[in-house]
C-alpha cells in the first residue's frame, strides 16, 4: 500500500463513558482535546445521558468533527439511575447495549459525512463488553478510568487483600491498617478503602466486579487517566505493573482550558454539565473579601438526610465564615425541599445554588476553601486553583481520595464517616483561619506541580502527544486491512 494513503487515512474515535456526570464530563474534555488535534470523535452516551447533555452543553457545536449519539441502555424511563443503583446501571448495558454497539460500529452509519470507519474506541475500563465488541470486529481499543489513579491500585489490589484475608473484613473497627496495597502500607485503613468494601462478604456485587479491574484493563492498548505524574508517582508505578502503557493527561478540564487558548476553537467556554448552572452566585463572589468563602458542593450523586443538612448548616453559620453552598433539588432524601430556616438563617453569611459552575467559582478570589465530597473531578480542580479542602467522601473512590487529601498531599482535611456541627465548625476555622497559611502554602506548591505538567515538555503535554500519535496510528492500520 502506498504511504500517503496511510497519511491521508482519518482516524475516527468512539468514545463511551459511563452514565455518571463524573465519567461523562471527563471524557468529553477528552473528546475536546482530540478535536483539536484533528480526530474525529462519536461520542456516545445513553439516551437518559444524551437528553441531558443536549440541554446543558454546546459542545456538539463547537467542533465540525464532534458527533453525539445515543444508545439504550436497557433500563426503563422511570428509573432512578443514581449512584446508589450503579451496579444495576452496569449490569442492564452488560445485557442490553452489547448488542446494539456492534450493530452501530459494524452497519456503516457512523462513517457518514465522510468520516470514515471508527478506527479505535476508548471506553470506561468497567465497561468490559465494549472491550468485547472491539476484538471482536478487531478494532483498536484504549481504556480510560475517571477514578483517582489511587483508588485504581487500590482495585489492582483486591486479590492480593482477598488472600491475605484483609477482604472481607468483619466487626466495626474501621482504623485497622490495610497492609496489601503496594505504597499505602503507612497510612492506609479499613474506612479508607471504597464503600463497598464495608460489605463482610466476597459475594458483594461490587467486589466481584472491581476485583477483576487489572485484568481488563490489561486487555486494551493503553490506559488513560485523568492525573499528573507529580501528584501520584508511587501509585502509578504500581498500575504500570499491570498496564504497562499509561496516559497521564490530566487535569483534563485545565489541559482543555490551555491547548483551546491557541486554537480557532476558543470562543466562549464550553459547559460539559448535565444541570443548569446558576450564574447569579458569581456576582455574589464578586462582592466577597478575598479567600474570605468556603464553597460546599458535595457533587451531581451524593445525598444527605434532612438532619445532616442541619448539622452542616448549623456548622457553617457557627464558623463566622461566609459559604457558597449548592443543594441540588435531588439532594436531600425523604424531604427534597430546603428547610425554610436555611434559606431564612443562610441570607446574612452564605448563598445557596441549585447548581454552579464549579470550575469558574474555584478559580474565583474569593474562595478560600472547599467543602467536597471528594469526587476526583472536583479534588482536581481544586488542586490546580490552589483551594485546600475539607472531605467527606460519599462513596466509590471517595474515600481513598479524602485521605490522600489529607494525609499524603497535606492540602485539607478528612471529615468521613462523620456529620456533627461541632466538627463541622471546628474543621471550618481550621482550615479557612487557624491553618489557612499552612494549607495554602501546600495547595499552592501542588498547583504550581500541576501546571507545570500541562507546560510544554510537561509530562501530562507530553503524554496527550503520545496518545494522539497513537490514535492516528490506528487510522493507518484500519486503512490499510481495508485495502
Amino acid at each position: 500500500m502506498p504511504s500517503q494513503n496511510i497519511a491521508s487515512a482519518s482516524p475516527h474515535v468512539l468514545i463511551f463513558p459511563l452514565p455518571l456526570q463524573g465519567a461523562v464530563n471527563s471524557m468529553l474534555k477528552l473528546a475536546e482535546l482530540l478535536c483539536i488535534s484533528e480526530i474525529n470523535i462519536t461520542f456516545l452516551v445513553t439516551e437518559h445521558i444524551y437528553s441531558r447533555l443536549i440541554r446543558h452543553t454546546n459542545v456538539m457545536s463547537r467542533y465540525p468533527g464532534f458527533v453525539l449519539r445515543s444508545i439504550s441502555d436497557g433500563l426503563p424511563d422511570g428509573h432512578e439511575r443514581s449512584g446508589a443503583r450503579y451496579m444495576e446501571m452496569f449490569d442492564s448495558m452488560k445485557y442490553n447495549s452489547k448488542a446494539l454497539l456492534k450493530e452501530l460500529l459494524t452497519c456503516g452509519e457512523l462513517e457518514q459525512g465522510g468520516r470514515g470507519p471508527v478506527t479505535c474506541v476508548i471506553a470506561d475500563g468497567l465497561m468490559s463488553f465494549v472491550f468485547d465488541v472491539a476484538k471482536e470486529i478487531n478494532i483498536s481499543m484504549f481504556s480510560m478510568r475517571t477514578l483517582s489513579p489511587s483508588s485504581l491500585s487500590i482495585f489492582f489490589s483486591m486479590p492480593q487483600m482477598i488472600q491475605s484475608g484483609e477482604l472481607p473484613f468483619t466487626g466495626d473497627d474501621l482504623d485497622t491498617p490495610i497492609k496489601s496495597v503496594p505504597g499505602m502500607e503507612n497510612f492506609l485503613r479499613r474506612r479508607d478503602l471504597p464503600s463497598f468494601c464495608r460489605s463482610n462478604t466476597l459475594s458483594n456485587p461490587s467486589i466481584q466486579l472491581f476485583k477483576n479491574e487489572s485484568q481488563e484493563n490489561a486487555r486494551t492498548q493503553g490506559l488513560i487517566l485523568n492525573a499528573f505524574d507529580d501528584l501520584e508517582g508511587p501509585v502509578l508505578d504500581h498500575i504500570h505493573a499491570s498496564c504497562p502503557n499509561i496516559y497521564t493527561i490530566g487535569p483534563l478540564h485545565a489541559h482543555l482550558k490551555k491547548k483551546l487558548a491557541g486554537t480557532s476553537y476558543y470562543r466562549t467556554a464550553s459547559s460539559n454539565s448535565l444541570r443548569k448552572e446558576d450564574r447569579s452566585c458569581m456576582s455574589w463572589l464578586d462582592s466577597q473579601a478575598y479567600k474570605s468563602v468556603i464553597y460546599v458542593s458535595f457533587g451531581s450523586i451524593a445525598t444527605v438526610t434532612r438532619d445532616q443538612l442541619m448539622e452542616f448548616w448549623y456548622g457553617l453559620v457557627k464558623s463566622g465564615c461566609k459559604f457558597l453552598w449548592v443543594i441540588r433539588p435531588d439532594s436531600i432524601s425523604g424531604d427534597g425541599e430546603i428547610p425554610a430556616e436555611v434559606l431564612e438563617g443562610t441570607k446574612e453569611r452564605g448563598y445557596i445554588v441549585g447548581w454552579a459552575p464549579q470550575e469558574e467559582v474555584l478559580a474565583h478570589n474569593a474562595v478560600g476553601g472547599f467543602l467536597t465530597h471528594s469526587g476526583w473531578n472536583s479534588t482536581l480542580e481544586s488542586v490546580i486553583e490552589g483551594v485546600p479542602m475539607i472531605c467527606w467522601p460519599y462513596f466509590m473512590d471517595q474515600q481513598v481520595n479524602s485521605r490522600f487529601v489529607s494525609e499524603v498531599w497535606k492540602l485539607g482535611l478528612d471529615m468521613k464517616d462523620t456529620c456533627d456541627r461541632v466538627i463541622v465548625e471546628r474543621m471550618v476555622k481550621e482550615l479557612m483561619i487557624e491553618r489557612k497559611d499552612e494549607f495554602t502554602k501546600s495547595a499552592d506548591r501542588m498547583a504550581m506541580l500541576a501546571k507545570k505538567s500541562l507546560s510544554e515538555g510537561g509530562s501530562s503535554c507530553s503524554n496527550l502527544e503520545r496518545l494522539v500519535k497513537d490514535i492516528k496510528a490506528t487510522a493507518g492500520v484500519v486503512h490499510k486491512e481495508q485495502q
